[in-house]
């Protein structure tokens, strides 16, 4: 019997890091950062659902991550963008991680997966900076 997943964000990263770091590329110090932000515009795909966070990227979007909620010991978010979009970087229980770049509406996405954690992982979660 399968159970319904509803999908609270599936998209990729926010156009702007891909705009800045183009603007960027002008200068020949940032062309790593302007490479970087057009291989997560063509590939990377982040589908958040009410159940797991799924993350597919790699060369040509052949690798995907999969974690479910109750994996998740701690989630760290830096804003980018002036705010407008940020990183957010997810610690499991097991010490490895999972980083999320240039998510939009991050603040929003970190509320949503905030509520889906435990209440120890809601107290070790985030902003960096942020006192705890």
């Amino acid at each position: 019997m399968a159970t319904n997943e509803e999908s609270y964000y599936e998209g990729g990263p926010h156009i702007g890091d891909l705009i800045i770091n183009l603007l960027l590329g002008f200068t020949i110090i940032c062309i790593p950062l302007s490479v970087g932000a057009i291989v997560r515009a063509l590939w990377v795909r982040y589908r958040i659902t009410n159940r797991r966070i799924s993350v597919t990227g790699g060369w040509m979007g052949r690798d995907r991550s999969d974690i479910i909620y109750s994996e998740i010991a701690k989630i760290v978010t830096v804003p980018r963008g002036l705010g407008a979009w940020g990183d957010m970087v997810i610690t499991l229980k097991d010490g490895s991680r999972l980083e999320l770049r240039s998510v939009p509406n991050f603040r929003e996405v970190y509320d949503y997966i905030n509520d889906k954690l435990s209440t120890r992982a809601q107290q070790a979660s985030g902003a960096v900076g942020a006192k705890s």
